[in-house]
C-alpha cells in the first residue's frame, strides 16, 4: 500500500536562503524509491510555533500519513524540533528514535547525542530526523520497514497482524 508523506526541513540558514537543503530532497527521493507519495515539503526556521504550525497542517489539514522533519535535533540552543514535535503529538512512539539512535551508535559514538522524537497525531506519524544528509538517510533507512508496518496499524481498520514475520 502506498502512503502519503511530507518532509519538513527545520533550518534557520535554509529558511533565509543562506544554506542549500540537501537532507530534505534526499529524504524525498528515498521515500519515493520505497513507494511513498511525497505530497508536501516545507522549510521552516528553528521557531517552535512555526514548526508546530507546519506539523499540525500536515496532520490535521493535509491528512498526511507520515511526516518527517529534518534538522533541529542536536544540542544547539535553537535545536527545538523534538520539543515542538512532542507539543503536538497525542501518543509518543519512543521506539522509533531509540532504534535510530541504536543504529547510529554502530556508525559513530555521537549517535547518542540525537534528541530525535516521534509520535502519533490523529492518523499521522511524525518522526524527527537529523539535519545532515548522511545521518538523516541512515536514520530513515534504519526504521522505514517497521514504520510501514506501523502505518498499516495506524491507518487500517482494527488491528494489524503483529505476530507475522519480521522484516
Amino acid at each position: 500500500m502506498s502512503y502519503t508523506a511530507a518532509v519538513i526541513t527545520v533550518s534557520d540558514k535554509g529558511y533565509k536562503g543562506e544554506r542549500e537543503d540537501t537532507s530534505g530532497p534526499n529524504i524525498c527521493r528515498l521515500l519515493q524509491e520505497q513507494g511513498f507519495s511525497v505530497s508536501h515539503t516545507a522549510m521552516v526556521p528553528d521557531d517552535g510555533e512555526m514548526i508546530k504550525a507546519e506539523l499540525k497542517k500536515c496532520c490535521d489539514e493535509l491528512k498526511i500519513a507520515l511526516v518527517f522533519t529534518t534538522g533541529g535535533t542536536g544540542f544547539s540552543p535553537r535545536d527545538i524540533t523534538p520539543e515542538a514535535t512532542m507539543d503536538v503529538v497525542e501518543r509518543p512512539t519512543p521506539g522509533i528514535p531509540e532504534a535510530m539512535r541504536a543504529e547510529s551508535m554502530k556508525i559513530t559514538p555521537r549517535g547518542c547525542l540525537s534528541r530525535s522524537a516521534a509520535g502519533i497525531r490523529g492518523r499521522s506519524l511524525i518522526v524527527n530526523l537529523p539535519g545532515s544528509k548522511k545521518a538523516a538517510e541512515e536514520n530513515l533507512l534504519a526504521v522505514l520497514g517497521p514504520i510501514s508496518h506501523g502505518l498499516e496499524m495506524l491507518l487500517g481498520e482494527g488491528s494489524a497482524d503483529c505476530a507475522g514475520t519480521e522484516k
